[in-house]
């Protein structure tokens, strides 16, 4: 008998099916080439070829005088067929035992384990010398039921709506206690100006100010050293902070578990570290009673989770429009296909109603007018147009006579086919569309994986340049303490100096952490 050896090509170049015919044509002219088979969306050659005769190498050129690119692939794995399945009946490992050692017997079964706690066997195997039912068969035989292992065809994990209604949820949130603050900001930036201009205008003592200051509705106090103006300000940060912020804290702590750190942890920090700092200074101010409301930053959290959430919010939307076009793909492909055995002269002997992923390569499948291509193939009898649009795009039907190839998933018209399978499963020209789209929705582009990168280092860098400030100003106010005395508003003797600098340090620190988080990189 004379051997056959396989090797894979990969092809570069080819644009439509017509380049997949000319290359399949021409190679099976020549001498020592049994068959090849050319997937066009996988850019691959499958080769069957005999070594005595021809050399992988030599297919290889063949191809790249017809003018396409030309490499044998190394990796001879590709194309094996890799099948799951639920095994029913098994009570012990001797029956484990008894199923792997049929399979491993069977020409053409590469690989085989069956797991007993979960009733799964994982087989590989080639798919020229044997197919899934074949195998299937046989576990039966042995006296198991044994079925497929469901695969979810409806591309549930794509499915970005729970996110974009999160993110939607925590922006509008954010928003609605956003704006009465930013309200309350812009109005004391007002007010305090025209305070000035007032100053400015008419020589005022300290005392007069202070009473002026204290008769802005916002700035009364509630309680001594409780303001209206941070009183309501906290009242609005609390639900933000709890409610906009949630989804940030759960990303934050679990990368800070992995210890790594993400944009979402410099986000948590600063707008925790503000709040709690404004929340602390407050206490403090009531207890001391203080005549001067103290600076807080209540204004901070709810604005960055606003910013931030939107900017979630859309990219989630936006792969949602990606992901959509995939499950829309997915939903194409046929879920059944009627398998048919041919007598001599093509009579047609029996058929049957098998699931897609069962259609093994050679078999014959019927496909009626109006019904699906289950599997990529080529007419053996029957003449009819085909709908091919959904991967040429050509709106106008196809006409399809023996020999001619068909895609799975385009839409048998009006004559009733039979088909030879060529690619199934994973091969098929859909499975490989959606493939691509896959991966390059999971992959990322090289400016994102560098800003990934780079806020790994950023936001450690951030934190630390924020401790340097807290001590720099803490070490400048205790060396000369009129520095610090000229930029704290509000300062009084009745405070000591040490507290003051202290609370000034902290104050620098904080503003270097906040306007961090919104900086291009992050919202990026």
């Amino acid at each position: 008998t004379k051997t056959v050896s396989k090797c894979y090509v990969q092809v570069t170049g080819m644009t439509c099916a017509s380049c997949v015919a000319n290359i399949e044509r021409n190679l099976r002219r020549e001498d020592g080439i049994h068959s090849i088979l050319v997937a066009l969306m996988a850019g691959k050659a499958e080769v069957r070829y005999n070594p005595a005769i021809i050399h992988p190498s030599t297919i290889a050129e063949l191809i790249r005088e017809l003018g396409f690119g030309a490499t044998v692939m190394e990796n001879c794995d590709e194309g094996d067929g890799v099948l799951e399945l639920v095994v029913r009946g098994m009570t012990c490992a001797s029956c484990v035992h008894k199923i792997e050692s049929t399979l491993m017997k069977t020409n053409g079964v590469l690989y085989c384990s069956v797991a007993l706690a979960t009733n799964k066997a994982h087989i590989k195997y080639d798919p020229e010398l044997v197919g899934p039912r074949d195998i299937i068969q046989m576990i039966k035989d042995l006296g198991f039921t044994t079925s497929l292992v469901k695969k979810d065809r409806s591309a549930s994990h794509l499915d970005h709506k729970q996110e974009i209604r999160q993110w939607r949820r925590s922006f509008l949130v954010s928003l609605f206690f956003c704006i009465p603050v930013m309200g309350l900001m812009i109005y004391m930036m007002i007010m305090d100006s025209q305070l000035a201009d007032a100053h400015a205008h008419h020589n005022m003592s300290a005392e007069e100010m202070e009473t002026l200051h204290s008769s802005m509705f916002l700035e009364r106090q509630l309680l001594p050293g409780l303001s209206v103006m941070n009183f309501l300000s906290f009242l609005l940060c609390v639900p933000v902070q709890v409610f906009g912020g949630w989804h940030f804290y759960i990303q934050a702590y679990k990368a800070v578990k992995h210890k790594t750190a993400n944009m979402d942890v410099l986000i948590v920090l600063a707008t925790s570290i503000a709040f709690v700092y404004s929340f602390v200074i407050l206490l403090v101010a009531m207890a001391e009673k203080a005549k001067v409301n103290p600076v807080t930053f209540f204004d901070t959290p709810p604005m960055l989770f606003v910013f931030i959430s939107l900017g979630r919010w859309l990219e989630h939307v936006a792969k949602g429009k990606t992901s959509e076009a995939l499950a829309r793909l997915i939903s194409l492909q046929a879920t059944e296909a009627t398998i048919v055995t041919l007598g001599p002269d093509n009579i047609l002997l029996s058929e049957e109603q098998v699931d897609v992923e069962l259609v093994q390569r050679g078999d014959v499948v019927k496909v009626t007018p109006g019904g699906k291509f289950p599997v990529d193939g080529r007419v053996i009898e029957g003449h009819s147009m085909v709908d091919e649009s959904l991967i040429t795009g050509e709106a106008m039907p196809v006409t399809k006579k023996p020999g001619n190839t068909v895609i799975a998933g385009s839409i048998n018209q009006n004559g009733s086919l039979l088909i030879s399978a060529t690619h199934v499963g994973a091969d098929t020209t859909l499975s490989q569309i959606v493939k691509l789209v896959e991966e390059a929705q999971t992959s990322k582009a090289p400016i994102q994986k560098f800003a990934d990168k780079l806020s790994g280092y950023f936001v450690p860098f951030i934190v630390a340049v924020s401790v340097v400030t807290l001590f720099a100003w803490i070490i400048i106010g205790f060396v000369d303490f009129e520095i610090v005395e000229k930029y704290f508003l509000g300062y009084n003797q009745s405070i000591s100096a040490a507290e003051v600098v202290i609370r000034f340090a902290f104050q620098a620190s904080i503003t270097v952490l906040c306007i961090a988080c919104p900086c291009s990189l992050g919202l990026a």
